[in-house]
């Protein structure tokens, strides 16, 4: 630009046809060599490093590798196909390259939305040592960044558990003729169930003796997350699916940590992630991985297939958390028919996030419009409220709360469940 603009000196000094095109011609030329003197971006050897996973709202760099393999110094610009959501800070870069040489590129990265973000490419932008033209070119180069769920519910999981230690130590260890696993043997009394007398010890110590049991510690939580079309309702910031994901991950850290056994799956028409706590390596670090790449399915969920995929988890008495909408539509439909026919079988929580803006538009009633969204607000919480009321009737636990509070609410209840003895 600088060049074209010194150009203007000799033609306002001569003005003439004969000065514009010399001119013209020359800065052609200066052009054209430029551009044959600049470094092909073609000769560029790439290479990504990438890493593995970063949670949510977290710093991450990842890595370019150039090697310049031409004979001439590679003067680029070079731009890191990066999409949005990846939150790239520093996508184009300016570098120097010495022939047979290569240098690092560190882009940073914090990404905004959960999933698999990725780069298909890098661009290539060689410049002349007059930087008066460049070469460019788009080399393929794939990579994916995994980011996993923030798990900000974590911060509840310390204190939720120095309940559930406080709950294991109030237990009593030795009932009698309950339970499953066998504690100690003692002297018959009267009031004894005959059933649990040792017949082999009592001949041994020529006394009525009488085995003691302990209840199951070992038990098993299932927990189904709904991925169909209503999870991807936005609550306050964040999809409803991403809520779930949050309540999820708490429930089965403590529950994992709590010695119960524990699987997960995430269901609309089909399995989309699958985890237990049976298989080998660490329940929670799988739990994000699988949950990582879920996104809301455009789909109705199959309430019908619901029982199928929990017996296929799990063929023993469970607690079974439903992860869903308590929406009045599809509840009396399929939630309600799919609650009456596992509580026969487990123990049943359905667990569902509460939009805070239905609350904040009821109790605006200052002009015409905000009389009518309080109508329509309190209508909703009413249906909500009469399906939460079904539910409870046919035996089940409802757990329906704000985004931030529905964690740490569905914690409190696994808790509750222990301590009644329903687990």
């Amino acid at each position: 630009m600088l060049l074209a603009l010194a150009g203007l000196v000799p033609i306002l000094a001569f003005p003439s046809p004969g000065t514009v095109l010399l001119w013209v011609a020359l800065l052609v030329a200066s052009c054209t060599l430029d551009l044959v003197l600049a470094a092909s971006p073609r000769a560029v050897a790439l290479q990504r490093i990438v890493p593995e996973g970063v949670r949510l709202g977290q710093d991450t760099d990842a890595e370019l590798l150039l090697t310049n393999t031409s004979n001439r110094t590679l003067r680029a610009l070079v731009r890191d196909g990066w999409q949005p959501s990846a939150g790239a800070r520093n996508p184009r870069q300016r570098t120097t390259i010495g022939a047979h040489e290569r240098r690092r590129l560190i882009v940073a990265l914090r990404p905004i939305r959960r999933g698999e973000v990725a780069s298909p490419h890098a661009t290539i932008r060689s410049f002349g040592p007059l930087g008066l033209a460049a070469r460019q070119a788009t080399l393929p180069l794939p990579g994916v960044l995994r980011v996993l769920p923030p798990f900000n519910s974590k911060r509840h999981l310390p204190g939720k558990l120095r309940l559930l230690r406080e709950l294991d130590g109030k237990a009593a260890v030795q009932i009698r003729g309950a339970g499953t696993e066998f504690d100690s043997l003692r002297d018959y009394v009267q009031g004894d169930d005959v059933r649990s007398i040792d017949w082999r010890a009592t001949a041994r110590r020529r006394d009525v003796v009488v085995r003691t049991w302990r209840p199951e510690r070992d038990r098993r939580v299932v927990i189904v997350l709904d991925t169909s079309r209503t999870s991807a309702a936005r609550i306050e910031d964040e999809p409803r699916l991403d809520t779930g994901i949050e309540a999820a991950l708490l429930l089965a850290a403590l529950a994992d940590r709590g010695g119960d056994r524990v699987d997960f799956a995430a269901f609309d028409r089909r399995v989309r992630a699958r985890v237990s706590s049976a298989a080998k390596g660490n329940l929670l670090s799988s739990l994000v991985r699988s949950m990582a790449p879920l996104q809301p399915q455009l789909i109705e969920l199959d309430y019908a297939a619901v029982p199928g995929v929990v017996r296929s988890l799990s063929s023993h008495r469970a607690l079974v958390v439903l992860l869903t909408s308590l929406d009045a539509g599809s509840a009396e439909e399929g939630l309600i028919p799919l609650v009456s026919a596992l509580v026969g079988s487990h123990v049943v929580v359905v667990a569902s996030v509460r939009d805070p803006a239905l609350e904040e538009m009821r109790a605006g009633v200052s002009t015409v419009v905000e009389t009518y969204r309080a109508a329509a607000a309190e209508h909703a919480l009413l249906e909500r409220g009469a399906v939460a009321s079904a539910l409870r009737q046919l035996g089940a636990e409802v757990v329906d709360a704000d985004p931030h509070q529905l964690p740490p609410q569905l914690a409190d209840a696994y808790i509750r469940l222990k301590a009644a003895g329903r687990l």
